[in-house]
């Protein structure tokens, strides 16, 4: 079995996993690996843009109260601190790297700021409303010039290499990876000192997701099964404003639509988020998705609407140029039409339990991006806190790994791949179904509201599905549909295991059996297998 050698062993390409590779090529060899293209992300997808604290009237203290109250006291005030405090810094560096963020249009110096459900202040940068779009191309032409870093498209990790599944003495630490080059259909080794999850997020636990197919929670199973804990899993976004269209396949309306003053309405117009929170459509992501489904199953409706038909014409194609367009071409005018929405699965507040500097639990593993969980979120994440935090994380993490260079022991052998008996499957339909039955049992009982009773059903619904799942897994050869139905799986029944250890309501955890908050807030923590 082949086996490749480097220093660093990246693992995703969204934002988190580009600036990580950008940050450590200076002191080493990368190899960066991506299930599908190097765009094909959530970061490609985002719309709204980066928060972060540029202009005058606003402050770190209001950033960090903001994230806070968000939060739902469950944040870390140090790690919230650390990250917005840091922003500007690495929003320089991006600048730096070739992107560009709108500026003032009134020709005074300073970005045209956009305000969103939760800040108090207008600090969320933005480039037009394709900013992940915008980031993402520069950062992967950036990756493709650098001579020290690798780039592998198509490549999927199976699982992570430690030196306890080896067989050595000593403290458990992750050594590499076995990983399928799904173009040629073969399975080799990568062996490195420093693994980095960058995988983002697992939106297609749920049935209805604004997330890219690739978004199947890859890294927080490969992690749990290493041995990494995983941490607040039960804590899942969903994003209040996907457009509902039967054509309309994972197209959000950006946040930054209800912070340039659009209401939510019900289907016949009438407004409804100040019955909710006094903040209305500008209160936070949990409050509004919850106020939404509530509102949708009171009149029977299934959507509710956006309503920016204040504003003209001229103004809604110059500030939402791309969900203009995407909007008429399903028929409908932002200028003068409501717009039909409804929620869905956006982001994981929980993941690889992991520090700033993405230490995890497991030596040698690093977590960044949506797949940690440093408790920047705490029970709800503050809109476009997300990118902040992959870009402050990617740049602690790789600081992390060039003063703390760490040596594999020696020898070192990775073992052949072992195919045993498998064969290729004639079985695809097998898959597809398990795939269906885990989304709708997510979508149907750990959804925006839930009940020990649907928790409970849930739990064995999911476990029948693993079993099944695991039968598969070694009867046929690999896969990359089985790798990521084997990741989902585990994926669900952590959410779910995390949900019903959580016996109150808090954040965008909710459910109707314990509807207070406890005083006292704590994480919920699964360790690893094995541990």
């Amino acid at each position: 079995m082949r086996i490749e050698e480097c220093d660093f062993f990246v693992v995703g390409s969204g934002i988190a996993g580009l600036m990580s590779a950008l940050y450590l090529a200076p002191h080493g060899r990368v190899m960066l690996v991506t299930k599908k293209k190097l765009d094909d992300c959530n970061t490609n997808r985002a719309q709204g843009g980066i928060a972060c604290v540029m202009a005058e009237g606003d402050s770190f203290e209001q950033h960090v109260a903001d994230t806070l109250t968000a939060g739902a006291g469950l944040c870390d005030e140090g790690v919230v601190r650390r990250i917005v405090s840091e922003g500007p810094e690495r929003i320089a560096d991006l600048e730096r790297l070739g992107v560009c963020f709108n500026p003032r249009d009134d020709g005074m110096p300073g970005y045209d700021l956009g305000r969103e459900g939760g800040h108090s202040q207008r600090r969320i940068l933005h480039a037009g409303d394709i900013t992940g779009q915008r980031v993402e191309s520069v950062l992967v032409d950036q990756v493709h010039k650098h001579p020290n870093i690798r780039t592998l498209e198509y490549t999927m990790v199976i699982d992570l290499v430690t030196t306890r599944w080896l067989g050595h003495a000593g403290e458990n630490r992750c050594v590499g990876a076995y990983v399928l080059d799904q173009n040629a259909g073969e399975i080799y080794a990568v062996r490195s000192p420093h693994t980095v999850l960058a995988t983002g997020g697992c939106g297609k636990v749920y049935l209805y997701t604004c997330n890219p197919d690739i978004a199947t929670g890859d890294g927080v199973a490969l992690a749990w099964r290493a041995g990494a804990d995983i941490a607040n899993m039960e804590f899942i976004q969903f994003h209040p404003t996907c457009l509902y269209h039967p054509q309309a396949k994972r197209f959000l309306i950006s946040e930054a639509v209800r912070g340039e003053g659009a209401e939510l309405v019900d289907a016949d117009g009438r407004p409804f988020m100040k019955d909710y929170d006094p903040r209305g459509a500008l209160a936070p992501r949990d409050v509004v998705a919850r106020a939404i489904d509530s509102e949708m199953k009171r009149t029977g409706a299934p959507y509710c609407c956006l309503d920016i038909r204040h504003k003209s014409r001229e103004y809604l194609q110059e500030r939402f140029p791309n969900i203009f367009e995407a909007c008429r071409s399903f028929g409908i005018d932002m200028a003068t039409d409501l717009i039909p929405i409804v929620p869905s699965a956006h982001y994981c507040c929980g993941g690889i339990k992991a520090t700033v500097d993405g230490m995890t639990s497991l030596p040698g593993l690093y977590a960044v991006g949506e797949a940690a969980c440093t408790r920047l979120h705490g029970a709800n994440r503050l809109a476009s806190n997300s990118l902040l935090e992959a870009l402050v994380c990617a740049y602690e993490a790789a600081g992390r790994m060039v003063n703390d260079p760490q040596t594999l022991p020696d020898p070192l052998r990775i073992p052949d791949w072992q195919y045993g008996t498998a064969v290729a499957s004639d079985e695809a339909v097998m898959v597809a179904h398990n795939w269906m039955e885990i989304r709708t049992c997510m979508w149907d009982y750990v959804g925006i509201v839930r009940t020990d009773k649907r928790l409970d059903r849930a739990l064995r619904r999911i476990r029948n599905l693993r079993r099944e799942i695991r039968d598969y897994y070694f009867d046929y050869l690999v896969t990359p549909d089985t790798l990521e139905l084997r990741n989902l799986a585990l994926a669900a029944e952590l959410i779910v295991r995390s949900a019903a250890r959580r016996k109150e309501s808090r954040g965008l955890h909710y459910t109707l059996d314990h509807p207070a908050t406890r005083r006292t807030a704590r994480d919920t923590v699964l360790p690893g297998r094995g541990r």
